[in-house]
């Protein structure tokens, strides 16, 4: 596989990802760190990163909004719950 065509893929496969989390507001991010270790802030603070390492500034706000569709607060407000005691203590023992 030529390069370009592996970088096309990826690309793919990373906008397919960011449309089904988009998709999937009822998955919590505590429910993706307890159960993947990442969440979408994660992959909006990576798309930050990969963005700087191409010389392109990017704020935290704006990578988010790429990652959630919407600007963060708003998702906050639409879609985020308050943990459970039990996500909470999951996050707790299983945090890096």
């Amino acid at each position: 596989m030529d390069e370009l065509t592996r970088l096309r893929i990826e690309a793919a496969a990373f906008r397919r990802l960011v449309e089904h989390l988009r998709e999937r507001t009822d998955v919590q991010n505590i429910d993706l760190m307890n159960l993947a270790g990442f969440c979408r802030n994660c992959l909006s603070r990576w798309y930050r990163e990969a963005a700087e390492a191409e010389g392109v500034v990017l704020d935290d706000a704006t990578a988010r909004e790429t990652v959630y569709g919407m600007p963060y607060a708003e998702w906050k407000a639409k879609h985020q719950r308050e943990a459970t005691p039990d996500q909470k203590a999951s996050f707790e023992t299983k945090k890096h």
